[in-house]
């Protein structure tokens, strides 16, 4: 029997619980030997403490928890050394001096076992010296492990007084990683994101950023070979729940929580939070998402009057996704390593294709943003959704576009920069809300179809018009041969023109036309 390690973010109750553990031990042998200063950027509930935690066993020497895996048979001389272990994730930090009564707390622990001065007034003072006495009192190296180095920046995006504070007390207080390395053995910091330029990081220049480094790509989260390796009784079990294959259990876990990809052209990663919860209630749904969106994020999208429907196929350069110092004017990096976009493909001239990585994500993310879009409360917005879902399921045009312009007629248009963009993403919106195969500008070898919508039985193509007409929207339908691809498909097929009167912000009454074909 599966014992499945849910909300377990110590490798040792992991190891002498027997619950199942993904072995990543010869990627932490690796890190230990190969380098000393390292920072790891990967989403929440991604397998970063596990790593941490991996990481404290690994130094403290505790070989007999690493029986049977395979830094075991690497590792010939274990050494123990004086750990110091920091986890920044329990806290919100909304006000100031949270940040400063949180660490001070953590660094009261140190000091019982390694002692203080009253000379040390300042938090950056009081890690120095516990540092530098741990050194002395052992004789050994130190190693610092930092988890969640950012959620103190991370949590206070939108809240510029206590994100500044925050920011400059991380500064300080980080600073002692560079400054005590004749003391260092090791030191390795995890986090959401990376804040190339606001001094954080500027601070810590001698880390190596292995976020987009190759060898390192699965160091958290489950391949596809580890899932089919670890996992795949509880495959079975949970594909005989649903009344379908295993392999068929397998692709619907691949198209609900696979899709991470933090290199170009690498492996595809799960989110093992997702699986986990999924294999063990033996149920598809959005885990991910239960554990909160930060309001910071979809507020910063917000300012950032962004289409949705442009997020899936952005282009960025490599470096840009770094670093999110300057999100406010470029919320795509925050998205990125915030796990909502991931590294699709590389594009031309050097640039980095991303999309959303899955259905989990694409359709949680949606979700998070109806409340700030809509002014109508959340269940009748659900209500929209549940008539437009029966349209589109029997082929109801009609019905559908009225259902369209009762759920732009509650539109927050603030949150666009223009009404053809509100337009657009509208459509993409409630497409993926119905749970529809929807694809938004999908090429084809003549052009590119506004929206593309396939359900069990039909096929719809909508091509939009900003203060245009319906009848010019089929004729581009017709002329760019956009339904030529799905000739041979025996589903019914309706081409949608529909315009939107930029002074009406909706559709208007004869605002859309369909045509049915065979």
């Amino acid at each position: 029997m599966i014992k499945y390690p849910i909300g377990i973010q110590t490798f040792e109750e992991i190891i002498e619980g027997g619950y199942t553990y993904v072995d990543k031990t010869a990627l932490v042998y690796d890190l230990a030997n190969l380098g000393k200063y390292y920072f790891l950027s990967r989403p929440r509930r991604f397998g970063k403490s596990l790593l941490v935690s991996t990481l404290d066993a690994y130094f403290r020497g505790k070989k007999e928890l690493f029986r049977g895996l395979a830094v075991g048979n690497l590792e010939k001389d274990w050494e123990s050394y004086p750990v110091l272990h920091l986890d920044l994730s329990p806290e919100n930090y909304s006000k100031p001096g949270i940040l400063d009564d949180f660490l001070s707390n953590a660094l009261s622990k140190l000091e019982q076992e390694y002692g203080s001065s009253p000379t040390e007034t300042t938090i950056s003072m009081r890690f120095n010296g516990i540092i530098t006495r741990a050194y002395e009192k052992t004789g050994k190296k130190v190693v610092i492990l930092v988890d969640e180095y950012d959620a103190p920046l991370v949590t206070q995006i939108g809240n510029e007084k206590v994100f500044e504070a925050n920011r400059d007390t991380l500064s300080a207080f980080y600073k002692n990683i560079k400054t005590n390395d004749a003391y260092i053995r090791f030191a390795f910091l995890t986090g959401v994101t990376k804040f190339g330029h606001v001094n954080v990081f500027s601070t810590l220049n001698n880390l190596t950023d292995i976020s987009m480094n190759k060898k390192y790509q699965a160091i958290c989260g489950i391949t596809e070979e580890e899932l089919h390796a670890n996992f795949d009784e509880g495959v079975a079990e949970m594909a005989e729940e649903n009344g379908i294959s295993k392999e068929e259990c397998y692709a619907m876990l691949k198209d609900m929580y696979d899709g991470y990809h933090f290199v170009a052209g690498g492996a595809g990663i799960y989110n093992p939070f997702s699986v986990f919860n999924a294999l063990n209630s033996k149920n598809f749904s959005s885990y991910w998402f239960r554990t909160g969106t930060p309001t910071g994020l979809i507020l910063a999208l917000r300012e950032a009057k962004k289409n949705v429907a442009d997020l899936n196929g952005a282009l960025v350069s490599p470096d840009d996704i770094q670093d999110i110092s300057d999100y406010k004017k470029d919320i795509i990096p925050l998205l990125y390593q915030s796990g909502y976009l991931t590294i699709k493909d590389k594009a031309h001239a050097g640039l980095l294709r991303l999309e959303f990585p899955n259905r989990e994500v694409e359709t949680g993310f949606v979700r998070q943003l109806v409340p700030f879009l809509q002014k109508d409360d959340t269940g009748n917005v659900n209500s929209v959704v549940l008539r437009l879902y029966d349209a589109l399921n029997s082929g109801d045009v009609d019905s559908f576009i009225s259902e369209m312009q009762s759920f732009l007629s509650g539109m927050y248009y603030e949150f666009f920069a223009n009404t053809e963009q509100t337009f657009q993403s509208v459509f993409y919106i409630v497409s993926v809300l119905l749970g529809a195969d929807t694809r938004p500008e999908v090429h084809t070898s003549r052009g590119r179809i506004d929206l593309l919508t396939q359900t069990g039985d039909y096929i719809y193509i909508f091509e939009f018009k900003l203060d245009g007409s319906p009848e010019e929207a089929l004729v581009q339908i017709h002329e760019k041969g956009y339904a030529d691809q799905f000739r041979k498909d025996p589903r019914k097929k309706f081409l949608v023109g529909v315009n939107f009167d930029s002074s009406i912000r909706n559709i208007p009454d004869d605002g859309w036309k369909a045509e049915e074909i065979s």
